[in-house]
């Protein structure tokens, strides 16, 4: 083989990129229903005229949470509509004509090809675009709409559409929502075609002189 076209395949094969080993692998799904509460969830709470009592309160590793004046509460497994009921029935046996919003929120960290990466709680009711979207959005260089689903470092799924809603999915606090970047060929196609064509215009000028 001639050495120019062995230099043109070496750099493809250096150009192509491979994927990780780990990513290679996945998770076994959650079989645990998506909506219930769990560990390391918030709950945010905005009580009308009651700043001392509002504030984010987070579900604790042995599942409960302590919500100002009413105490505690084991929410672990109950549903996000089954613990409001609860807790807005608490309060307003303390509390007179408030007016109080309940939000529960999953902690998930984003990263990858987005402008603000970081730890961000998210509405049960936002969709994963959402999620990215407190992040900053994605940078010019991601790789279209993907993106993973990462627990632990391993991947629970390959790629989820942006229009799945967090409470339909199966992410939970402490997950990740990975957005990939393009391949190095995909971003430098230019370059790519530039040096293609120059290999192949040698290949064409040294077989006309034989």
């Amino acid at each position: 083989m001639p050495r120019f076209v062995k230099l043109l395949v070496l750099l493809f094969v250096v150009l192509v990129p491979r994927a990780p080993v780990a990513q290679a692998q996945s998770a076994p799904r959650d079989t645990v229903r998506a909506e219930v509460l769990r560990p390391g969830d918030l709950i945010r709470l905005k009580i009308w005229r009651e700043p001392d009592l509002s504030g984010e309160f987070p579900v604790g590793t042995d599942g409960s949470v302590v919500f100002p004046k009413i105490g505690a509460y084991k929410v672990y497994g109950e549903t996000p509509e089954s613990l409001k009921d609860k807790v807005l029935t608490a309060y307003q046996k303390v509390l007179r004509n408030s007016s109080i919003e309940f939000t529960p929120l999953r902690r998930v960290s984003v990263f990858g090809a987005v402008r603000k990466a970081g730890l961000y709680p998210v509405d049960l009711t936002m969709t994963v675009a959402d999620a990215l979207a407190l992040a900053g959005g994605t940078e010019p260089q991601a790789a279209g709409d993907k993106v993973e689903l990462l627990r632990g470092g391993r991947r629970i799924e390959g790629s989820i559409s942006q229009g799945l809603r967090i409470a339909d999915s199966q992410i939970q606090s402490g997950d990740q929502l990975f957005v990939p970047e393009k391949s190095w060929l995909s971003r430098n196609t230019a370059i790519v075609s530039a040096v293609l064509s120059s290999g192949i215009s040698v290949v064409i000028a040294l077989l006309v002189r034989r």
